[in-house]
């Protein structure tokens, strides 16, 4: 209940989607600027090593950019005690959020009860490691692991290779076709590194999650560059930069999806919860593709 002349906080979907507006509305992809650090390329971690998923990545990337933060890894203020540290007197913490479900009974005319779950987001506040004193040797930031780029390239081509779309190469675009279930791309030469074939290849590969014998997904799209088309490029999209982090790739912004920004600030301002269901279906089908690969040896 809120108490006379106390202001209105603005729900947890209307704040993430007002920052990610306000983000491209300055041309900028919130999704794509952790590379311009010196880190290697990851997803966020938690204090233990997991990585965060679906919209938190964003929220963290975001955080990180802006704020100069080079280390992956964030905890709660909480999480820094228990660990003998504390947070910096003055610093101030960044928003992740986590989905749950309130479980409502309610009895119909005919005097039956039935359970009716809600879906909620609930924000808690972590800090990044650089804002923590006294943290174990562990946490110290460490220089990015140099890789052998062909070593790389190999098991990523085995990556997309494990996966048995068809993929055919040619012309000078790309995109995916479900009816006939293809992915085209241009030839691999045709571009002008590594990163930018394989990023390119990750973010049609997340349009092929969505055929129906796969993940079903289907935003009711009629054309080009309609509300529903955004919504499924704009989960491309996260799917490709969810994907690139998992396998140490740098994602640049396609020149070809400068126009997508206005479809996609409009999706964002029409539904403000768009952001996270678009987030959770990238996390989706990232994982699909993961669960392609075949099981790492005993």
């Amino acid at each position: 209940m809120t108490r006379p002349n106390e202001p209105v906080r603005p729900d947890i979907h209307q704040r993430i989607t007002a920052a990610i507006i306000a983000q491209l509305e300055a041309g900028v992809h919130p999704w794509t600027q952790p590379w311009a650090s010196a880190a290697s390329v990851t997803r966020p971690l938690r204090h233990d090593g997991t990585p965060y998923s679906g919209v938190n990545i964003i929220l963290l990337w975001a955080e990180a950019a802006h704020r100069g933060f080079t280390s992956a890894t964030w905890m709660t203020f909480r999480q820094a005690l228990a660990l003998g540290a504390h947070v910096r007197k003055g610093e101030k913490g960044s928003t992740v959020v986590y989905a749950n479900k309130l479980v409502r009974t309610e009895t119909d005319d005919a005097g039956e009860e039935t359970e009716r779950q809600i879906p909620f987001l609930k924000a808690y506040t972590v800090f990044n490691v650089e804002q923590i004193d006294g943290l174990p040797e562990a946490y110290a930031p460490t220089l990015p692991v140099l890789v052998n780029p062909d070593a790389s390239i190999a098991e990523i081509e085995s990556f997309f290779a494990n996966c048995r779309a068809d993929i055919r190469h040619g012309g000078v675009g790309a995109f995916y076709a479900p009816s006939p279930d293809y992915v085209q791309m241009p030839p691999f030469e045709s571009f002008h590194d590594a990163h930018g074939y394989y990023a390119t290849l990750g973010h049609e590969m997340t349009h092929w999650t969505r055929h129906p014998s796969r993940l079903d997904r289907d935003f009711g799209r009629t054309r080009w560059g309609d509300a529903n088309y955004a919504r499924e490029e704009l989960v491309a999209e996260l799917g490709a930069a969810f994907l690139c982090a998992d396998l140490g790739l740098a994602l640049e912004p396609r020149e070809d999806h400068a126009g997508y920004i206005g479809h996609w600030l409009q999706v964002l301002r029409d539904d403000k919860r768009f952001i996270v269901s678009a987030a959770a279906h990238a996390q989706r089908a990232v994982a699909w593709l993961h669960d392609l690969q075949p099981a790492p040896p005993d």
